[in-house]
């Protein structure tokens, strides 16, 4: 059946007026019985008859009716992606890959948030890929958030938050004796952390500029080592502006401003354009995003 004729019932049998049902169709009161003709004859009813002035349903009229108004409800909600999108019935696992760095930070504010609406729904987090590849295109990953780069050319992106970095050393390096300038940060080895076992990035260039040089005496791949290491030796690690300081705090670590002009970071999300409308997809971005946020604002500034 033409679905036009069942908007047309669904608005007879909520209006029991040909008028009525003509307004809310945006039409005129003739087309409308014309409908009301053609849907008697397919349905092998009259549906509505006089009484006085006025129009009754017969019985077959109010049996149907609820079952249009469902119908016509379902049918909405196939056509309008995000119609009748409930989280709390959402049943699903979604799969982000980011750092240890951000994973440790906002991990816990997302599953907070995601449980407190969708009872049903499991994250799961992957590292980084070591080399760049098109795990959102096949699906393997439903959103990439760090600093972006190396993406797919349709992937869709969206900035989500801007953080600063800061040294970070042992609660007891020489380093906290005096004030800490960049010849004295130059000064000291450091730890770099890198999943390829890169050396040298921006603050090996911000320092260059000034005509000085680190020595990087180790290469870490995690967030996590760096901290360990340069609680038990004189190295100096970086960090996110407050993240987690009550961690920082425990590990007997103290952070310091870089004396450097450095940009700060741009984190960005990242995911196929295949999931862009889906609602329960949108929901969970959402909420990354906001995680993301939250992490920023105590990280030195959020999104803009």
């Amino acid at each position: 059946m033409d679905l036009n004729l069942l908007r047309a019932l669904d608005a007879l049998l909520q209006e029991n007026s040909v008028t009525r049902a003509a307004e809310r169709l945006g039409t005129s009161p003739a087309a409308v019985s014309r409908t009301l003709a053609r849907l008697r004859r397919a349905v092998g009813d009259p549906l509505l008859v006089r009484a006085g002035q006025g129009l009754v349903p017969t019985p077959r009229a109010l049996e149907l009716r609820d079952e249009v108004r469902a119908l016509l409800r379902g049918c909405d909600d196939v056509l309008r992606p995000g119609a009748g999108f409930e989280a709390v019935h959402l049943q699903r696992a979604f799969t982000v890959q980011t750092t240890e760095l951000l994973l440790a930070g906002l991990a816990g504010t997302l599953t907070e948030r995601v449980q407190a609406e969708a009872p049903h729904v499991d994250v799961v987090f992957l590292p980084e890929a070591v080399e760049g590849g098109p795990a959102l295109r096949q699906g393997a990953v439903d959103v990439e958030l760090g600093v972006l780069g190396h993406l797919d050319p349709e992937i869709r992106t969206r900035h989500v938050a801007r953080a600063h970095l800061v040294g970070v050393a042992r609660a007891g390096h020489p380093l906290f004796g005096r004030r800490i300038d960049a010849r004295r940060f130059a000064a000291a080895g450091h730890i770099g952390i890198s999943r390829l076992g890169k050396r040298f990035g921006p603050i090996d260039t911000a320092l260059a500029e000034r005509g000085l040089r680190r020595r990087v005496a180790v290469v870490v791949p995690s967030h996590t080592g760096a901290m360990l290491l340069a609680r038990d030796t004189d190295l100096v690690a970086l960090t996110l502006a407050d993240w987690l300081p009550g961690t920082v705090a425990a590990l007997g670590l103290r952070t310091f401003p870089i004396p450097l002009d450095l940009a700060p970071l741009e984190f960005g999300m990242a995911w196929h354009p295949r999931n862009d409308a889906d609602p329960g997809h949108r929901w969970f971005r959402d909420h990354l995003a906001a995680s993301a946020r939250a992490l920023s604002g105590t990280a030195g500034g959020g999104s803009p």
